[in-house]
């Protein structure tokens, strides 16, 4: 099973015409701008923030998945405003959550942040001297010292990247101090939307509050309780548009962790179960903030609280054959984002943004002077409709085997271990699938983009080269690889594909 060293051929192109058109509005990042001709958002607004772990953009139905239940996250998607075209800006390592959660708590660039967040003006710190009550619920990876620190209050608190979903080890956080680990019955996203219910039912008077609910779904293992496992794998969806059973070169990362879930070349049937539990992960998930919402109607909050839900990153889950986030493909570095608030008219808008953005637009509305070394940009304007745009371009990073720079139609991905370019037309290929890069008809726009490449790396103080002096070759030979299931797959997984082993 070796990778071959070209792109899908063009002759392909008509037989996946139609998964390309069936899956173009639940990917495409040409959505149309709505909202506007508004008055404000309110003054020093409460700021509940809902966080998803690995959550891909086309995996609501309200934007396009017919495949999905998410009527809590569809409700939310048409009384706020969607943001399709906010990017994680990468990743320094493979735990692609734990650098964009630093850059998220601190609104700084992915090589302008230590993972610990230590001596850095966070934004729960910002907000607390502000007069904002804060306080989380859920994953938190970026230390235990961190967290006792940035936060004021805080329950069931998991200090991790992964665990057993009907097994969380969860501390307490309190006037400083966090406690010792507790495993209760129970499944995380219930735990986690308990812990905020209770939070906001005690939030009384006139204290504006943070609350940060940092769920750890749909992060595998992917177990979804009943009846959502039952329900999705009765009826798996369709493998995804931009479906390859293996990646047709060495993007330096098809040995990792993530890419071990399935063999090689992928089983169809295998991703559309895993999609299933996946779906089923995320279906449940959006029960719990159904639940959430629900408490904040009750509890007389909802008429001064902006709602904002988000994932740190998205997913392969079989997209160009990978399975994991460590690619900088649109499936794995764009973000879904909706925002609801009062006085917010409802609309959507897919212009550029940076995930980290949300650090400032946190600051922004809350009327909390941001500190100098921020460097995410308020998406109030572009939310109150007063901007029509946000960014005009976005580069993204990871290890330093890859590198993409991108505006509002073309994108560049370029891989310097292995000297090899990718350049996609996202107006006519939104799944990235038709390399452009070597053709005659675009050698100047590919030459702009690595100019664009460089420009982007001393912005950002990337300290990787875009050249190496011996690159290696395109193919990889993944023989022998491919028999390795995780610890974390559920058994039935591992029995059906992998053979028990």
């Amino acid at each position: 099973m070796k990778a071959t060293t070209t792109d899908p051929p063009r002759w392909l192109l008509p037989a996946l015409l139609p998964a390309l058109l069936l899956g173009l509005l639940a990917l495409s990042p040409r959505t149309q701008p709505g909202g506007g001709g508004i008055s404000r958002l309110p003054d020093r607004p409460n700021i509940l923030f809902l966080l998803a772990d690995d959550q891909r953009p086309d995996t609501i139905g309200a934007w396009g998945n017919p495949h999905v239940r998410t009527p809590h996250l569809d409700r939310l998607a048409a009384e706020g405003f969607s943001l399709t075209g906010v990017h994680c800006h990468g990743s320094i390592h493979g735990a692609v959550c734990i650098p964009s959660r630093a850059m998220l708590m601190s609104g700084r660039s992915l090589y302008r942040v230590p993972m610990n967040l230590e001596g850095v003006d966070t934004v729960p710190e910002l907000l607390a001297r502000g007069g904002y009550r804060t306080f989380i619920t859920g994953k938190w990876h970026n230390g235990g010292e961190s967290v006792a620190r940035i936060f004021q209050e805080g329950s069931s608190v998991f200090l991790g990247g992964m665990c057993d979903h009907t097994r969380v080890p969860r501390r307490e956080l309190k006037d400083g101090v966090l406690g010792e680990p507790v495993t209760t019955e129970g499944f995380s996203s219930e735990l986690f939307a308990d812990a905020v219910i209770d939070f906001i039912g005690s939030a009384k008077g006139e204290t504006p509050f943070f609350a940060y609910v940092a769920f750890t779904a749909p992060h595998d293992p992917r177990q979804p309780p009943e009846p959502w496992r039952s329900r999705a794998l009765a009826a798996p969806p369709p493998l995804p548009p931009n479906f390859l059973p293996q990646h047709p070169f060495d993007n330096g990362w098809l040995t990792g962790r993530d890419e071990k879930l399935a063999p090689w070349p992928r089983p169809p049937r295998m991703i559309r179960d895993q999609l299933a539990e996946y779906y089923g992960l995320i279906e449940h998930l959006d029960a719990q903030v159904g639940r959430i919402l629900a408490a904040l109607e009750s509890s007389g909050r909802a008429e001064d609280t902006i709602v904002i839900y988000a994932a740190d990153h998205g997913l392969s889950m079989g997209s160009h054959g990978l399975l994991g986030k460590q690619s900088l493909h649109d499936h794995s570095m764009r973000s879904p984002v909706i925002v609801r608030g009062p006085g917010l008219r409802p609309g959507r808008a897919a212009a550029l943004a940076y995930l980290f953005d949300l650090s400032a637009t946190f600051l922004d509305v809350a009327g909390v002077e941001p500190p100098p070394a921020l460097e995410g940009r308020s998406l109030r304007p572009l939310l109150e409709g007063r901007a029509a745009g946000h960014r005009g371009r976005l580069a993204t990073f990871y290890e330093d085997i890859q590198r993409a720079v991108r505006d509002d139609r073309w994108k560049l991905i370029r891989y310097p271990k292995v000297d090899h370019e990718q350049l996609f037309d996202l107006r006519e290929d939104p799944h990235e699938m038709v390399n452009l890069a070597g053709s005659p008809e675009h050698a100047g726009r590919q030459a702009r983009m690595r100019e664009w490449l460089e420009e982007a790396q001393a912005e950002f103080d990337d300290p990787h080269p875009l050249v190496v002096a011996e690159p290696g070759p395109l193919e990889i030979d993944l023989s022998g690889r491919e028999r390795t299931p995780d610890r974390w797959q559920p058994e039935w997984i591992v029995e059906k594909y992998f053979g028990g082993g």
